[in-house]
């Protein structure tokens, strides 16, 4: 009976797959959310009297950097953190789909309800100077919408390292990076749908409907990670009803401030911290300028710009899981970042040259992809090989503040680069496609130390995932 019930909690992969199924589809319509507004922002810096609202660059910089302001000023990571550590999966979870909720009904009633015109504005001076917004004055509609933005980041941010700790406890001795690698490649489907449809809906009926369309999506996805909260009720039943569940192991899973110090003294964590604010401070805000460059730089017609860009997650959906499964069965977790950094730095670099082919883009575009798939599919999985279960809420909600950093200050200086160097409506992208590049080039160096530091710490990166059962 004990053997039973062991192999039943431990090894069923009915149970695990399901569960990452859940939760991976609550994640991927938290990302349509999240770039939803990428594509679109050349019809929002139209003119009213075109149909626009009339946003300049830095305000649309802004506004796309506001998803991380809450997260970073007001630490709600680390809450978040705290949180999923002390309260579980469950709680996290479901407060997490209601502030994403929360967050894009504040947004969809900006957009659609508040007045665009330039003579609504708020004084935010320390603000206003950073992103370069004339006078330090921004519009009362950029800074609802933006609020609205901020609200729905503590919600995603939080989901996301509620399911990163949910697939680290279903996964552990099983293909953890394949599990991940799915994971990833739903949410980057999210993110290629928003990128591939937002442009024609707004365009269609009107730019508030992509935000629209968020609403009702992430309102799916909190109905859906309920179905998962009754999985997990059952699942833990089964783990403390375990003869193999012992006092000393449930003391020892628990979190106590302390593990935070040794956390933070490692420095595999800082590095892979690091790693994940270069990589995804390059990547992610170079998609929230992508569709504007497609139409500036290559020509491509508005109305199916945002295809190009989203060719970057969908073709991540075949990589991600394929590098996964590379990671779990051979290893060479460490080794898969480094080049993930290479290729990432190296398209992003032709970008910067003069070739303005819509051939070439598309080309670089499913290139990046691999990137895009090479580096997540290994780094996820590797961070528990560095913090212990127990402090892994803490640790994850500490790599995603500092990486929120980057989503708030890449995007605003992008902005403002962008709008210093548009002369008479064109824009002259080399100066901000550099700023992606040096930070790739960082990347690079970085993900070459962390393989070091494993040849030194024996963490275990390159090893593989997988751990075949004992005879």
């Amino acid at each position: 009976m004990t053997e039973r019930l062991e192999r039943r909690i431990n090894y069923s992969a009915t149970m695990r797959w399901t569960a990452l199924a859940i939760v991976a589809v609550t994640m991927m319509l938290g990302y349509f959310v999240a770039k939803e507004m990428s594509s679109i922002e050349d019809l929002l810096e139209l003119p009213v009297s075109q149909g626009g609202l009339g946003w300049t660059s830095s305000e649309y910089g802004f506004f796309a950097g506001s998803r991380s302001f809450f997260n970073v000023f007001c630490f709600m990571l680390f809450i978040g953190g705290i949180i999923l550590d002390k309260m579980g999966v469950r709680f996290t979870g479901l407060l997490a789909c209601l502030l994403m909720v929360a967050g894009v009904s504040i947004n969809y009633y900006a957009i659609e309800f508040m007045s665009p015109e330039p003579t609504t504005y708020v004084n935010l001076p320390v603000i206003g100077s950073f992103v370069g917004l004339g006078h330090a004055w921004i519009k009362r509609q950029v800074l609802m919408a933006a609020f609205g933005f901020a609200v729905f980041g503590v919600g995603y941010e939080m989901c996301g390292i509620t399911v990163s700790k949910v697939m680290v406890k279903w996964f552990t001795g099983f293909e953890m990076a394949l599990a991940m690698g799915i994971q990833v490649a739903l949410a980057r489907f999210g993110t290629g749908a928003a990128l591939l449809c937002s442009h024609p809906l707004a365009q269609r009926y009107s730019i508030s409907t992509p935000v629209l369309c968020g609403l009702i999506f992430v309102s799916l996805g909190l109905l859906v990670y309920i179905v998962y909260c009754f999985m997990d009720v059952k699942f833990d039943r089964q783990v403390q009803s375990s003869p193999a569940r012992t006092a000393t192991t449930s003391e020892d899973e628990k979190f106590h401030f302390g593990d935070l110090v040794v956390t933070l003294k490692n420095p595999g964590f800082w590095l892979i911290t690091i790693l994940c604010l270069l990589y995804y401070s390059a990547l992610y805000p170079f998609l929230d300028f992508a569709t504007k460059i497609m139409i500036y730089k290559y020509g491509v017609d508005p109305s199916w710009a945002g295809a190009i860009p989203s060719i970057l997650p969908f073709s991540t959906i075949l990589f991600t899981p394929l590098f996964g499964m590379v990671y779990d069965k051979k290893g060479h977790g460490a080794t898969l970042m480094i080049l993930g950094t290479i290729i990432m730095t190296a398209v992003i670099f032709v970008f910067t040259l003069p070739i303005t082919s819509s051939t070439v883009a598309i080309v670089l575009m499913v290139v990046l992809g691999m990137a895009f798939s090479l580096l997540p599919s290994a780094m996820w999985p590797s961070v528990p090989k560095i913090i212990p279960m127990k402090g892994l809420g803490t640790g994850y909600s500490i790599i995603f503040y500092i990486q929120n950093i980057g989503l708030i200050l890449v995007p605003m200086l992008v902005g403002r680069v962008n709008q210093d160097h548009t002369v008479n409506g064109q824009v002259d992208f080399t100066p901000s496609m550099w700023i992606f590049t040096t930070i790739g080039i960082a990347a690079v160096v970085v993900s070459i130390l962390l393989l070091l530091l494993d040849k030194k710490r024996h963490y275990g990166l390159q090893e593989a995932n997988v751990k075949k059962e004992d005879s």
